[in-house]
Formats: structure tokens, C-alpha cells, sequence
């Protein structure tokens, strides 16, 4: 058992650096976390495969008594099939709701992945191979032929490891993982197992406050890919946009600048990694690479420069850019360039590595009132939302991010939070190349007993959060955590030791958090930049009572921002919808509620608008999801303004047409023709809809719509 205890703690503690980092975890919990490296998506290129190990792999679930058993008896050294018997389980993907078997469906603690796969010999030959895992929810510890190589906690993040010595050439290798589901009071997010007693006995249950249902497993792709020895290894990128009379001394975080003959700036750090500097401290006076990098519109060249020293730190100029714009915002929205790095040695010139990848070009500023994309002022509609499906949980599916984004699309909504933990990448990307907004949120939810070793976790999955998603135009704020207990004395220390450390790590977007806590009691609003506030009026407060909810709305939203002139956004409100459900007049769970209590918000939100600090109101929730079992959720959390299969309840079209009608309040932009539905109006006799342009044949009446009665 002290073994079991000593490798979750190592699990938990553990981030994107090496084992050995982590190895003095205890003594370092009050210390910053170790910055991550590398983690660059896995794009193919001209010096890089990328192979993808997705599939059916084998898989072992193992009782919460017994959860170090494999460790202890080694199971890692022979296939598992030999071990016990095992059952096919498909990766990405939960493996929760994948059988009929309600202890797979609630298990806690650690099941066993194996996959086996064989390498080309051509990879041996002056490559590195790395293996890298998209997610595995909660940690995760892995072995290749029989090796223990990785240990990696806190779901919904990546991480990777060089196997280059590890794996076996034009031969068979053995890949497991083990995955731990736990939560305690230390993991982010918190849970706490406990004893139910049954008439079997005792039996341990996973418990935790977060609305949502606690999914597990290897949730996002695993690929191997290969990179030269010498190789690009990671890039941070930063944009701005200015004209051309900005000089340095005009580079302030305010909103009173002016583009006129525009002149984009991508400023870039670039490490390069795998050779040696024989003991050379001084990057300087290291020559033996250089860097071309090239951007591309579509098939031109519109910057292209030559880096020749270490640090590879520098910035590429853009005249006239093509800025990324917000869905909606302008008629071409979410543009985005291809970044084209090449890595040559400069004895022989000769190219070493290429990678690409696509950026936008924007510029994200705020004050005490606004949010402002290129200058412009923004206001944020979108959603929360829940990475969640029928069958494959929290698993990866393009088929489900394609079918999100043409909802969010077709209801006009331009932003939504990652509630309420990181998204997978390629949802980040899908939201680059869509023009959506995001508010970036950590995995800390319902944060509680705030303590040294929460807090250490917590920063490291800030840490790694913010590494991943940094060079997304589409993240325009980050959010710390999500209804905090931020009444408790503890919190104040706790989220100011929080925001210092984020305000280290990027300074290019406000930070946020979506808070419930009354004002007059809340410690941690003081530190934002964005105030974000949940509230349920006329749902969990005064439920039934929709003549509340605007008031209550206004008063809570001023009260905000009186108190710490920032500007303020509704992150969450909204009601449990029973699909087909309706009642005249409107009763709670009724579709006619939540259409309802959507117009009372509105009202309210209408009003805010016009005292120029309102910047946002996201619904709760995009579409329904799946919650543990609880009397009050029938089948899950039913307050989605989708159905759990992405199809439209009566207040999706209320919806659309309030965001549309933001959009052309804002941004004046085209509404779709289906907002005027055709109608029979007293004034008119209509034998059939009118054709635009269609002549009239006065001698049969029935097949044309008469002018105005007089």
C-alpha cells in the first residue's frame, strides 16, 4: 500500500517535464512549477512522420482494492492477455458507457491499455521518435517493452516522450498504459473517495461537486511521430497590429489606437533542441543553425526573413494584413496564415527540419469598460459547453466537432468558454479556422481546501494549459477556475499567488473566472481583469418566478462592476429543458420555460448593453450532458439549448434569432433570409409565397399574391 500511496502522489504532482523532475515534488510544492517544452501538434512535414496508434487497443479493469496489483506482480513485462482476460476498448474514446457492465460504467481507479504496433527499420536511421498522448483522464503512467518511460497527471493535457531507445525496429512493440481516475483534495479538479456500505459490504465510491460526469480514459489521439536529431523544438508566438507611425513608446495595453495603413507584427521565439553546444553557454556565439521562416497567404509569400544567431527571438512584419476577425465581426472572419519554419545548418546549408503551422494575426486589448479585437470593441455571445456525447463521452470525434461548429455557426453565437477544462486541440483549431472566441478555462472547478499541494497542481495545469494554447488567435481570455469557493479566508491568499503566477506566463489576454459566490463575499473578483458571474435566477433561486430574473440580473451585473470598475459578462444562466415537454403557461422543465426565462435575460442583458462595461452572456449550456446519478437530473443536465444529439429544443431559434440581432446591432451584418418566415397578415390575400421578380398574370388570380387591400 505505501507503494500505491507514493505513485499517486507522483502521478499528481507530475506535469510535461521528465520523471526526474518531479522526483522532489514534496519539497518544491510551494515553488513554481517547471516550465513545459515542447508539445508542438503533431504535423507531418517534410522532415517529420506522424503515425497514429488510435484503434482498438486491449484493455483491463481493475478492482479499487487491487489498484497497485499490476504494478506490484509486473504485469507490465508480458501481454496483459496472459495476465487476465481482456476486452476490446476503442481509443480515443471514454470506455464509461461502452458495455452493459454498471462497474465499468462507475469504476474507480485503474484500468490497463495495450497496444501493440510495429516500427519501419527507416526510423532508426538519424530520427528521433517521440510518443505522444493527446489526453488520458486523470493520470497516467506508461510503459513501452516492458519500461516504465512516463508519468503524466491532470486530464484534458497532452504529453510526450522521446522512445527513440525504447522502441524495437522492424520488430513488435508493446505499448500499456496505466490510467487512474482518482480524485482527491489535491487533484485538479477535487473529488474524495468514500466507503458506501452495502449488503456486500463496504464499498468505495468516487465522489466530487462538479456537475458533470467524471469520464475516463485515453479521452484524445496517440500517435508517434518523428523528428531529425537537431530539431525545432518549440515556438510562442505573440501578434499585434499597428500603424505606421507606432513607435515602441506607443506599445501600451489601451484601447485608444488607430489602424490606418495597418502593418501586422508576429513576434516569435523559436528553441531548437537535440544538439550539443559542447558546454557553451552563450547561445550568441552558436552558429551551426539558422532559421528561415516564411509566411504564407495561400500561395504567396508575404513575409520572409533569415535568423542566423541564438535565441532564435525576432518578429515578422506584415503591411496590409489580413487580420482574424471574430465570426460575424467582418465579412472575412477567421483568417489565418501559414507559418512556414525552416531549420538549416549553416555549414553546408542543407535542411534539417520544417515545420508549419497557421496563425492569425490580431490584437486583443482591454480597459476598466471593454473587450477589443483589432481595435474594436467586442461583445461576447456564445455558450458553456461540455465535451460530451452519447457513447464516446469526453473520446475525441471530428464527426461531433464538424456537427458543434456548424450549430454554432447557424445559431450566430461568436464565442464560448471551455467549460470547464481544456478542449482538445483540435477543437482549438476548429475554432481558429471558424472565427470563434474562446474563453480558455482550466480544470479547476469548485475549488475547495485550498492547500499547498492544490496549489502546485493548479499551476501547472495553468502552466501546461497556457503552453498548449497560447498561439491560438481564438483564445482571447483565460479563465482560472470555475465557481471557486472564493467566500472561504483562504481563497485571497490562495487566487492572488494564482493570478501573480498566470501574469507571468502570458500578459497578451485578460484573466477571468466564473464565479457564484455573492459579491459581499467573494475574495478573488479583486484580482481579475474580467468579472464573470454564474447565476440561476428563476431556476436554483426562485424557481418558477421569471419576474425576477431581470432585475436580479441588472442589479448583480452594476453591483460588479460598481465595485471593481472592470467590465463584466454573465458567463452562465439557464434552465433543465425536457425535450417536447411544453405547458400554456409556462412551467418549469417545460420548453416554454427556458424560452421564458431566455427573454427575461435578455431584457436585462439589453439594458446592461447601454451602460457600455456589459460585455458577454453565454447560456448554460450549448447542449445537454451526462452528470452522475442525482434525483435532480433525468438522465443529465438537461439545460442545453441542443440535445445531447445535436438537435434543436423551440428556444435554439429564439436564440439564434437574439444573436443574429446582436451581431447586426454591433457589427451590421447579414441576417440569414429565414428570419422573415412567411406569415399571412390581415392586410394582405395570399394564394401562395411570393417569387422575387416574377410577373403577375392578372387573368389567374390563384397563382399570385394581390397588392394591399385599399
Amino acid at each position: 500500500m505505501w507503494r500505491y500511496l507514493f505513485v499517486i502522489v507522483m502521478a499528481l504532482a507530475a506535469h510535461s517535464g521528465s520523471s526526474a523532475k518531479i522526483k522532489n515534488v514534496k519539497a518544491n510544492v510551494k515553488k513554481d512549477p517547471l516550465p513545459t517544452e515542447g508539445l508542438l501538434y503533431p504535423f507531418e512535414s517534410e522532415s517529420r512522420e506522424v503515425r497514429s496508434l488510435d484503434g482498438m487497443w486491449r484493455f483491463l479493469k481493475v478492482a479499487y482494492n487491487e489498484s497497485m496489483r499490476g504494478v506490484e506482480d509486473k504485469w507490465f513485462e508480458d501481454d496483459l492477455d496472459k495476465i487476465q482476460p481482456t476486452i476490446a476498448m476503442p481509443v480515443p474514446a471514454s470506455y464509461n458507457d461502452l458495455t452493459t457492465d454498471d462497474t465499468l460504467r462507475d469504476h474507480l481507479g485503474v484500468v490497463w491499455y495495450e497496444r501493440k504496433f510495429f516500427v519501419s527499420r527507416d526510423w532508426s536511421m538519424d530520427k528521433r521518435v517521440w510518443l505522444r498522448f493527446g489526453s488520458v483522464h486523470y493520470s497516467a503512467t506508461v510503459w513501452l517493452n516492458g519500461i516504465e518511460i512516463y508519468q503524466h497527471a491532470i486530464g484534458h493535457l497532452p504529453f510526450e516522450v522521446e522512445v527513440t531507445n525504447h522502441l524495437k525496429y522492424a520488430a513488435e512493440n508493446r505499448l500499456q498504459v496505466l490510467c487512474n481516475n482518482t480524485l482527491t483534495r489535491s487533484t485538479i479538479p477535487q473529488g474524495e473517495v468514500v466507503k458506501l456500505l452495502t449488503e456486500s459490504g463496504n464499498k468505495t465510491i468516487q465522489t466530487y461537486t462538479f456537475d458533470f460526469f467524471n469520464y475516463a480514459g485515453i479521452h484524445r489521439s496517440v500517435v508517434l511521430y518523428t523528428t531529425p536529431k537537431v530539431y525545432i523544438q518549440d515556438i510562442n508566438i505573440t501578434t499585434d497590429v499597428l500603424d505606421n507611425s507606432y513607435t515602441e513608446s506607443d506599445n501600451a495595453n489601451t484601447a485608444d489606437e488607430h489602424f490606418e495603413g495597418l502593418v501586422g507584427i508576429i513576434d516569435f521565439k523559436i528553441s531548437v533542441a537535440g544538439f550539443s553546444l559542447e558546454e557553451k553557454e552563450d547561445f550568441s556565439f552558436y552558429d551551426g543553425y539558422y532559421l528561415n521562416l516564411q509566411l504564407r497567404a495561400a500561395d504567396e509569400i508575404v513575409a520572409q526573413e533569415i535568423y542566423k544567431e541564438m535565441p532564435f527571438n525576432g518578429a515578422l512584419k506584415v503591411n496590409d494584413p489580413q487580420l482574424w476577425w471574430p465570426y460575424l465581426m467582418n465579412p472575412v472572419f477567421g483568417y489565418l496564415y501559414t507559418l512556414e519554419i525552416y531549420l538549416h545548418s549553416a555549414v553546408d546549408k542543407s535542411l534539417i527540419d520544417v515545420y508549419r503551422m497557421k496563425i492569425g494575426i490580431r490584437k486583443v486589448q482591454w480597459d476598466e469598460k471593454s473587450l477589443l479585437i483589432n481595435g474594436q470593441k467586442v461583445y461576447l455571445h456564445g455558450f458553456g459547453r461540455h465535451e460530451d456525447s452519447d457513447l464516446r463521452g469526453k473520446g475525441l470525434d471530428f464527426a461531433l466537432l464538424t456537427r458543434d461548429f456548424d450549430l454554432l455557426r447557424w445559431i450566430g453565437a461568436n464565442a464560448y468558454r471551455t467549460s470547464h477544462y481544456p478542449y482538445s486541440e483540435e477543437s482549438m483549431q476548429f475554432a481558429d479556422e471558424n472565427g470563434i472566441m474562446i474563453i480558455d478555462e482550466c480544470s479547476s472547478v469548485n475549488t475547495d481546501y485550498f492547500g499547498a499541494e492544490l496549489l502546485y497542481n493548479h499551476k501547472s495545469a495553468l502552466e501546461q494549459l497556457i503552453h498548449r494554447d497560447r498561439n491560438h488567435p481564438s483564445v482571447v481570455m483565460w479563465s482560472i477556475a470555475n465557481e471557486p469557493r472564493s467566500s472561504k479566508n483562504q481563497s485571497e491568499q490562495y487566487f492572488r499567488e494564482i493570478v501573480r503566477y498566470v501574469k507571468t506566463l502570458d500578459t497578451t489576454r485578460p484573466l477571468t473566472a466564473a464565479i457564484n459566490v455573492e459579491m459581499d463575499k467573494d475574495k478573488l473578483a479583486q484580482f481579475l481583469d474580467v468579472i464573470s458571474f454564474n447565476r440561476y435566477n428563476a431556476w436554483y433561486h426562485n424557481a418558477g418566478h421569471l419576474d425576477t430574473i431581470a432585475l436580479g440580473v441588472k442589479i448583480e451585473a452594476t453591483n460588479w462592476n460598481k465595485k471593481y470598475n472592470r467590465p463584466v459578462l454573465m458567463s452562465e444562466y439557464g434552465a433543465d429543458t425536457l425535450e417536447g415537454l411544453h405547458a400554456l403557461p409556462e412551467f418549469i422543465w417545460s420548453e416554454d420555460y427556458q424560452i421564458g426565462l431566455f427573454a427575461e435575460h435578455f431584457k436585462a442583458f439589453d439594458y446592461l448593453i447601454k451602460q457600455n462595461w456589459f460585455i458577454g452572456e453565454f447560456v448554460w449550456n450549448f447542449a445537454d450532458f451526462k452528470t452522475e446519478q442525482a434525483y435532480t437530473r433525468v438522465g443529465g443536465n438537461k439545460k442545453g439549448v441542443f440535445t445531447r444529439n445535436r438537435q434543436p429544443k423551440a428556444a435554439a431559434h429564439l436564440l439564434r434569432e437574439r444573436y443574429y440581432g446582436l451581431c447586426q446591432q454591433f457589427f451590421d451584418c447579414k441576417v440569414p433570409t429565414e428570419f422573415l418566415p412567411y406569415t399571412i397578415h390581415w392586410r394582405y390575400r395570399v394564394h401562395r409565397p411570393a417569387i422575387d421578380a416574377e410577373n403577375c398574370d392578372a387573368s389567374q388570380p390563384k397563382q399570385c399574391i394581390d397588392i394591399k387591400l385599399q
